[in-house]
Order: C-alpha cells, then structure tokens, then sequence
C-alpha cells in the first residue's frame, strides 16, 4: 500500500517538470492569489465575528440594565415586560423562588442554567453565557435585579458571516483567476526575451550562421543570459577563424613540397617509361633525386606530425605529473643530436621541479633546439640552460646565429610564420607556435630576445613545483655536453 503512494509525489514531480516556465509561473502566481484570499477570508471572518458578538454583547447588557432599574421600581412580579416580537429580543424574569416570567407569545428561552441561577441568588452580579442546541443558539446575558434576576437574550444569527463568505468566496475566484491572467500576461511579457532568444538559438543551430549576435535586451539574469551566448558565439567563430587559417596555411605550406616532389617523380616515370633512365641519369644525379624525394618525404612527414600536434590543442591522454624539468631537457637535446648530428649542444641544467605533461615538455624543449640549430654556426653549440629563479623554472636556448630582427619578434610564435631570411631553410613555422601552445598549457610564459653571443635567445618560464622527496639534484653550473 506504501508503495502506489511513494510514486504520488514523484509522479507530480514529473509532471510537473514537464510543465512550460510559463505555466508554471501562471499556476504559481494564481496558487498565491488564491492562498492569500483564503487566509485574508479567514482573519477578516474572525474579526466579523469577534465585532458582532461584541456588539451583541453590548446591547445586551444595555438592555438588561433598563429591564432591571424598572424590575427594581416596580418589583419583579408587577413589572411590565416587553412584548414580543419587539426589538428581536427575548427577555425573561427569575423570581426569588425560581420560577420565571415571561411575555405571552415569546418563544420559550432554554432552562435557567445553574449559574444563571446563582446570579438570581446573589451569588454573582452577571453571566454571559451561549447556549447552542441542535436548532438555535442564544446569547444570553443574566443580571441580578432586586431579589432574583432579568435576562435578555438574543438568537445566534450567522447569516452575516454567510453572507460575507458568499461574497469572500466570489471575490476570491475573480482574483484567482484575475491573477492566474495577468501572471500569464507578465510571464509572456517577461520571458519575450527568453522567446527571442530560443528563436535566435535555433536560428544559429539550423544555419550554421554564427555572425549574427542576438540583441541585447532586458536586464539582469536575461541580459547576462544573452551576453554569455553571444561570448560562446564569438568564441565559435574565433574557433571556426582558426580552424579555417590553419586549413588554409596548411595547403599553402604543402603545396611547396608537394610540388618539388611531384616533378621530382613524374621525371623519373618519364625517363624509365622512355627507357633512358640509366643514360639521361647518371648515378650521381639519381642519387642526389632520390635523396631530395627523400628529404622532402621526411619534411611531409615532419609537416603532417606538426599539423596533427598542432590541431589537437590541449586534447591529450597524457596525464600531468610532477617531474624533474632537468631530465627533460637532457633527453629533447640527446633526441636532437640523433635526428641532426651536425648539431652540438651544451646543456647546463639545475634539477628544477614543475608539474606537466613529459612528452608536450620533451617536444617543446626539442622544437626550441631544433629552431636554433638552423642559424647557429657548425662551430657555434646551440647553448641550453636551466635553473631555478625565484618560484619559476626557467629555461634559455641560445644561438649564435644571425639573431631575429625587432619587426619579426611579434610574430615569432604566430603559426606558419617564417622571417624571410627563413624561407630558404627547411621547416614548416609550426615549431615555435607548439612551444608556445605547450608552455600556455602549462601555465607559463614564452619570450625571445637578442643572444649575447649576436643570435637569439628563446626563453621560457614555468611555474616551479616541491619535489615529491628529497632527490639528489644536479650541481649548479654543471655543464653537460651532448655531442
């Protein structure tokens, strides 16, 4: 039996949830109205009743009094009793023996209760008392007179506080459903902009048209609802920005290689077609073709990697650790050397703590040693650094190359971007735009400025971390060469 009444309240609950706000707010509003009535119909019905009967007592009392001065003066035997019906009245006479008096005609009043008896004894001065039968109810006020005692009484009449419910009542279903209109009304008017702004959305979701912005209108939480959505639209159509110009470089930088490669393949198919791919090729120049194909695989490869690395932003399944930064380091400048041997790197690190993502570091710190190895010298080591600066890791890769000229500095870490003193060297521009992507995500801050060696020094700072336990460290100024 419990359990079809547990579901009761549930059931409401849904349904009530299913409800449009403006329904809702409609059927809040006339519950309200209705609430109010009720309880306003409850204090002023007792207020009614409480002024009538107080008023009821009044007259009686005034009443008794003037039946009992002339009780007194003529005696209560002889005096002269209203007849009835009169004022609406009813009055009655306690003789000292007990027995009563009454005008002919008058309805008979209950029995002469105890204590309205002890008032004619002398025993009290007056009594008010209600007397309530199955048919009427009397209000009945005893006063001593001479030696018994005068009664008036009057018959309970709730046809007033009737009426006034009748009419309560009335008044209180043209509110309720006066309210639960004008609630529908000013929820309409209210949730307009809340409409408008459906509208727009659904607009924005069928068209794919993210230009429009949606009005401004209302205030407080609606204008602050509206200002969010145009922030998410303006956020999407930075993203779609974005997503459309790395599209966009992306083809113009593949186009270059694709190019160089295409040619580079239609020759050799037209000389081995022809049959004078020994005569027209000698071994020297096929060499030199195929390690050009070769070199501009591996830089399709290099570019497809970076592109992938790149549009991932910070989507990774790499999980954040606590880890010595000194190690990272040592391992993207042993990787460096081992994909270009011409390229010597002196590291000097200081075991420095940070929290982040190993493999995004690793490629970061490489990008960075790759980019100086371009322009340092074959003479010249690409010179990194690491060591502790007040709650910051700070690293510095320096060159001694020709360094970057002040109106390219800006732009350093903008995808695709490449100096024109670097258009004739091998790269896609997308290094140093990861590097910046990865210490962002880190939480860090990535600068260039000139070398005092006359080439650039790239220098990034990260947040330092506590090591997880006391950990032999690296001596500062400890110089390791990877060669």
């Amino acid at each position: 039996m419990s359990r079809p009444a547990s579901r009761e309240p549930r059931r409401l609950t849904r349904w009530w949830r299913r409800r449009s706000l403006r329904t809702r707010l409609t059927v809040i509003a006339a519950t309200a109205i209705a609430v109010s009535v009720f309880v306003a119909f409850q204090v002023a019905s007792e207020l009614l009743d409480w002024e009538l009967q107080d008023t009821a007592e009044n007259q009686l009392r005034a009443d008794s009094r003037v039946l009992a001065t002339n009780a007194e003066r003529a005696g209560l035997a002889q005096v002269q009793l209203p007849p009835y019906p009169g004022s609406g009245r009813l009055v009655r006479v306690i003789l000292p023996d007990g027995s009563i008096r009454t005008p002919a005609g008058q309805p008979a009043l209950p029995p002469v209760s105890e204590h309205a008896g002890r008032v004619a004894q002398g025993a009290s001065a007056d009594l008010m008392e209600s007397n309530d039968s199955d048919d009427d109810g009397y209000l009945i006020y005893t006063l001593r007179a001479g030696d018994g005692a005068v009664q008036v009484a009057r018959a309970v009449d709730d046809s007033p506080i009737n009426r006034f419910g009748l009419g309560m009542l009335l008044i209180g279903l043209l509110c309720v459903v006066g309210g639960a209109l004008v609630g529908r009304t000013v929820a309409r008017t209210g949730l307009a902009p809340i409409d408008r702004l459906t509208a727009a959305a659904v607009r924005v979701a069928h068209t794919r048209h993210l230009d429009a912005d949606i009005p401004d209108e209302g205030g407080g939480e609606i204008r602050r609802l509206i200002q969010s959505i145009n922030d998410m639209l303006a956020a999407l159509r930075d993203s779609r920005r974005a997503q459309r110009l790395l599209a966009e470089d992306a083809a113009h930088e593949l186009k270059t290689p694709l190019t160089s490669l295409r040619l580079n393949v239609e020759l050799l198919i037209r000389l081995d077609r022809r049959g004078t791919l020994d005569s027209a090729l000698p071994a020297e120049s096929r060499t030199r073709l195929l390690n050009d194909l070769g070199a501009q695989v591996a830089e399709l490869s290099t570019l497809a990697a970076e592109l992938t690395d790149l549009a991932r932003g910070d989507v990774s399944d790499e999980s954040t650790e606590v880890l010595d930064l000194a190690d990272v380091v040592v391992a993207a400048a042993t990787r460096a050397r081992s994909r270009v041997p011409d390229i010597e790197v002196a590291v000097d690190v200081t075991s420095v703590w940070v929290s982040g993502r190993p493999a995004a570091l690793e490629r970061a710190v490489l990008n960075l040693i790759d980019n100086a190895g371009k322009w340092s010298p074959a003479d010249q080591p690409v010179q990194v650094r690491l060591r502790a600066e007040g709650a910051s890791a700070v690293l510095e890769v320096d060159d001694a190359g020709p360094g970057i000229d002040a109106a390219d500095v800006p732009r350093v870490f903008d995808r695709f971007y490449r100096a024109d003193s670097a258009r004739a060297l091998p790269g896609s521009g997308l290094g140093l735009s990861i590097v910046q992507r990865v210490v962002d995500a880190h939480g860090g801050r990535a600068t260039v400025a000139r070398s005092a060696r006359g080439g650039a020094l790239l220098r990034v700072d990260l947040p330092a971390a506590a090591p997880p336990a006391p950990i032999a460290r690296l001596t500062a100024g400890e110089d390791t060469a990877v060669r």
